[in-house]
């Protein structure tokens, strides 16, 4: 049985997901209203979105750091009281700028919330409880990616942009009163710290700084490919100096030999292409629903919503698939399933039944969250408790920059489907068709990456036989 106190623990940091999670997709589905009501260009429009994801990722690490300086608990509570203040402060901006320094120090504030949260609640815990401690996690923040474009739509329909921040302040304040009562005394917490290891912060957050802006570039129109790839190998090449650099630290600012765990590598190799198909579909149905289809925001959202359906309804069956089937199995049924459903989604036009088209998003969402909650399980499988912070900082970070990727790899692949299909300003369907079938293509790296997993990966926090749990313990 998993302690009550770590259960409550992980709900609370699982809240602090959904927020996160709830935040970030939803100014991407409001970016035209946001436009229109802060007279702002695309342009500025995408630096808003891109500020708030850099921050993210910079952040992270930082947290890792942090921790034994100020205790887990007083880092968590103060992040999530950075997070609701400044988006409370975000819907009192009056312009683009006062807006972009706001959503900055939100991406700060939710860099250190959820991660922390996660090391805290994984911190020596039993291998067999990781399972069900990722998955209470995890699933919120699914939840919260497919809700957007519904809550978005409702917002820019009936409401004012600044609405778009405001249900993080209810919350924010909840999580924080909850926190307070829940949390128990810091125990990580020591003066004997190393120093701040200025050379790696510097190279890590220039390199993973690169990489998040990177995926902004990529996913404006006008954006030149040229410059796209120019980004990405600057990048790539700081980040190549920066692993050089802390794998030969004793006391390095982030601990980069946690990769030679096999499943800790294999697990984030498949987790950067899946979270990019998985966070792209939020974003490019409601294009295709909205400009091809001509749908309400409404009506679009409602459709996303049965992704969601799909995750609450995946989220009983999980534990007991992995316990039973094993990790390999599962992550290759449910990496296969998701690719399956962006080739089914590239097939769907005006026509098609509204119940199939909801079909095929319920069935995105459940496989989705079986395959999501495996991969951020399986990363957990064999690393030794010493390593856990650093693997867990790790983890986020490369997770946080994929999902800044899947923002735009919807976009990505839709200005591949344009460029294919010889249009422009307003792709057809076939630029749609196309855009599915890249984002299928390159869910096919996941399924590659399950295959290559050993039929063993994962048994260190299977549960058999007598011992295993209530699937809904």
């Amino acid at each position: 049985m998993i302690d009550p106190y770590r259960r409550r623990l992980a709900l609370l940091v699982a809240s602090c997901y959904f927020m996160e999670g709830l935040d970030a997709t939803i100014v991407t589905t409001a970016a035209p209203k946001l436009r229109v009501a802060l007279h702002a260009s695309s342009t500025g429009i995408g630096l808003l979105i891109a500020t708030y994801l850099i921050t993210f990722a910079v952040v992270i690490p930082v947290g890792n750091w942090l921790i034994p300086r100020l205790g887990e608990r007083r880092l968590f509570l103060t992040a999530i009281a950075i997070f609701t203040a400044s988006s409370l402060l975000c819907a009192l901006c009056s312009n683009l700028g006062e807006l972009v320094v706001a959503r900055t120090l939100q991406g700060a504030g939710a860099a250190l919330m959820v991660p922390v949260g996660r090391v805290v609640v994984l911190a020596r815990a039993h291998k067999s409880d990781i399972m069900r401690l990722v998955a209470y996690i995890v699933w919120p923040g699914l939840l919260a990616y497919a809700l957007a474009p519904l809550v978005g739509g409702v917002i820019v329909t009936f409401g004012s942009w600044r609405w778009l921040f405001l249900p993080n302040v209810p919350l924010g304040v909840v999580a924080f009163c909850v926190g307070i009562k829940v949390m128990r005394p810091s125990t990580h917490r020591t003066s004997t710290a190393p120093l701040l290891d200025w050379r790696g912060l510097v190279l890590s957050a220039v390199g993973l700084a690169g990489l998040v802006y990177s995926a902004f570039v990529a996913g404006q129109l006008a954006s030149p490919w040229s410059a796209v790839a120019l980004d990405l190998v600057v990048s790539f090449g700081v980040l190549g100096l920066a692993w050089r650099y802390l794998s030969r630290r004793s006391e390095p600012f982030l601990d980069v030999s946690v990769f030679r765990v096999r499943t800790f590598a294999q697990s984030l190799r498949a987790i950067i292409p899946f979270t990019m198909v998985v966070g792209a579909v939020p974003l490019l149905l409601p294009l295709m629903f909205q400009e091809l289809f001509a749908w309400s925001p409404i009506k679009s959202g409602i459709i996303v919503v049965f992704v969601f359906i799909g995750n609450v309804a995946a989220k009983p069956a999980t534990t007991p698939l992995l316990n039973r089937y094993g990790y390999r199995r599962v992550l290759l049924g449910a990496t296969s399933a998701v690719t399956l459903t962006m080739g089914v989604f590239a097939l769907v036009d005006a026509s098609t039944p509204l119940a199939a088209v909801a079909l095929v998003a319920f069935i995105n969402g459940v496989v989705r969250s079986i395959g999501y909650t495996g991969l951020m399980t399986l990363v957990y499988s064999d690393v030794a408790e010493a390593d856990m912070a650093h693997g867990t900082t790790l983890a986020a970070t490369v997770q946080q920059v994929a999902t800044g990727f899947a923002a735009s790899t919807g976009v990505i692949a839709l200005r591949v489907g344009a460029t294919i299909t010889h249009t422009s300003a307003s792709p057809p369907q076939g630029a749609y068709r196309i855009a599915f079938l890249v984002l299928a293509a390159l869910g096919a790296l996941s399924v590659v990456n399950a295959l290559a997993l050993d039929p063993s990966a994962g048994d260190a926090l299977r549960t058999t036989g007598s011992s295993r749990h209530d699937a809904n313990d």
